[in-house]
């Protein structure tokens, strides 16, 4: 396996469908948006905790005070981020290349993503007793990936569609993202959080 089987296009087949590509965008598109819901909680974490003694913990800031919140010093949602802007690279090189291997990558990748998901939503039903929207929002653009990465397999892969100029794709693959930043960071100054 070398980095040129990733990176280097697949030849299409003699009869493409455009059906991968949508369910390709639509995976990019389903990444950025867990990516923008793992960034807020980021920002919460660095620039609103910690609370001052005596707030009262409901909803997200329960589950981001709760001792799963953390990996060591690193919050899980910052993982989180990093892993959606893993996936939005892939879907990136996935568009491009059209690779089986990276469709081989991704399966294992997007699964191993619903079983932790899978165990944080019991975290917050179960121990925490309490729910994050965000959380659950990120929980869900998992799944959906997931089925996304499936649904393309069940097609034939990517190799079933027609090439995609990155020079057409590319821009809005970096524009969305930073769109999704601005947005995010404006987030914190309206949602109603604790002060």
């Amino acid at each position: 396996m070398t980095i040129q089987a990733l990176t280097r296009p697949t030849p299409s087949l003699e009869t493409t469908k455009p059906t991968a590509n949508m369910l390709i965008w639509m995976f990019f598109g389903v990444a950025a948006l867990g990516w923008f819901a793992s960034s807020i909680l980021t920002a919460v974490h660095f620039w609103v905790l910690p609370l001052p003694e005596g707030t009262p913990l409901t909803g997200a800031i329960a589950v981001m005070h709760s001792p799963w919140a953390y990996v060591g010093p690193i919050p899980l949602a910052t993982i989180g981020a990093v892993y959606y802007i893993g996936m939005m690279v892939m879907a990136a090189m996935w568009l491009y290349t059209k690779s089986p291997l990276l469709e081989k990558i991704l399966l294992p990748v997007t699964g191993a993503g619903v079983a932790f998901s899978a165990y944080f939503v019991y975290l917050q039903l179960g121990p925490i007793g309490e729910i994050c929207p965000f959380c659950m929002v990120s929980a869900a653009a998992t799944v959906i990936l997931f089925t996304i990465e499936i649904a393309v397999k069940r097609i034939g892969g990517a190799v079933t569609a027609p090439a995609v100029n990155p020079a057409l794709a590319y821009p809005l693959m970096i524009a969305i993202p930073l769109l999704l930043s601005l947005v995010a960071m404006f987030a914190l100054t309206v949602l109603p959080l604790p002060r």
